[in-house]
This record gives structure tokens, C-alpha cells and sequence, in this order.
């Protein structure tokens, strides 16, 4: 009886490590109900934190093509499942990781590839998406002020070159 419910349990972890950009996997041994439930809130919208049991998630994980983890599931194990940003998990998990040290984030994989701890850490520490889309795009219309500003100054520039000139040959028609 309890093999459909294992089957069943590994199918859905499968098709949640394929449906997520990210996985990040930690220990929360130490951590109180409370504490899980206040994690959760601090994920954001796009992540779930579930606890999962090792066996289960390595099966689920291999069958989704994800192999890179394997060495991280010992101990008490909950994986974060981020759909949307995972810079913002992240940065949920590294705060409250900071407050909480029994929270340790072992590991975790991002679009397929694999990530430390400290890769984690340091997505953490990036700007979120949307803050970055607004500093290339600030960038970009930088860019174009100044091309329009160089685009104004070259027929300027051109009518004060000719302007000059006019006066030079006019100085030189009338010393003659």
C-alpha cells in the first residue's frame, strides 16, 4: 500500500524540480513550526518550501535530470521550489538564514546547472530583475541622449565651420 503513495509522492517532486527555475535545498534541523511557517512567508510568492524526505527527492530529482545534488541529501532536508526570481528566495533564505542559524542552505540548482552554498549566497546579493531591467534601461537612454546630443552638434558644428570660413575668404577678398 505504501508504494503507490511513494510513486505518487516522487512523480510530484519530479515535476516540481522541472516546473522550477531553482531548487535550493537546506537543513532546518533546530527550526520551530513558527519558524518554518515564517521562512515560508519570507520566500516570496513564487517559491514553496517543502520538507521532503532524501530517498524520495533523490529518485524525484534524477528523474527530473537533476543529478548534481545527490551528495546534499543527508540529515533533515526541505527544498525551496522557486518558480519566479529566485534572486528574491534566495536573498528570503539568506536573511533568514542570518537570524536563524539553524537554517543552513546546503546547496541548490539554478536553470539546470549546479550551485553551492556560496553561489546561493552570492545570487542573494544581486539586485532583484526588475531593479536590473531599470538600470540597463536607464543605461540605454543614457546612450541615446548622448548620440542625439552628438547628432545635434555635427550640423552646428558644420554651419560655425562654414560661417568661418565665409569670413576668412571675406577678409581675404577685401585685403586684396
Amino acid at each position: 500500500m505504501a508504494r503507490p503513495d511513494k510513486a505518487a509522492a516522487v512523480a510530484e517532486l519530479a515535476e516540481q524540480f522541472r516546473s522550477s527555475n531553482a531548487a535550493v535545498l537546506t537543513e532546518y534541523r533546530g527550526l520551530t513550526v513558527a519558524q518554518l511557517k515564517t521562512l515560508r512567508r519570507s520566500l516570496g510568492e513564487n517559491a514553496q518550501y517543502a520538507v521532503v524526505k532524501n530517498t524520495l527527492t533523490k529518485i524525484a530529482a534524477n528523474e527530473a535530470g537533476i543529478s548534481t545534488l545527490d551528495d546534499l541529501f543527508n540529515g533533515p532536508t526541505a527544498v525551496a521550489f522557486v518558480t519566479g526570481d529566485p534572486v528574491e528566495s534566495a536573498k528570503g533564505l539568506r536573511d533568514f538564514a542570518k537570524d536563524n542559524p539553524n537554517l543552513v542552505i546546503k546547496g541548490g540548482v539554478l536553470d539546470g546547472k549546479a550551485l553551492s552554498a556560496d553561489e546561493i549566497k552570492k545570487l542573494a546579493d544581486l539586485e532583484s530583475r526588475e531593479v536590473l531591467l531599470a538600470k540597463l534601461a536607464g543605461a540605454f537612454k543614457g546612450k541615446q541622449t548622448q548620440a542625439a546630443q552628438v547628432f545635434q552638434a555635427l550640423p552646428s558644428k558644420l554651419v560655425r565651420t562654414v560661417d568661418a570660413l565665409r569670413a576668412k575668404q571675406a577678409e581675404q577678398g577685401g585685403a586684396e
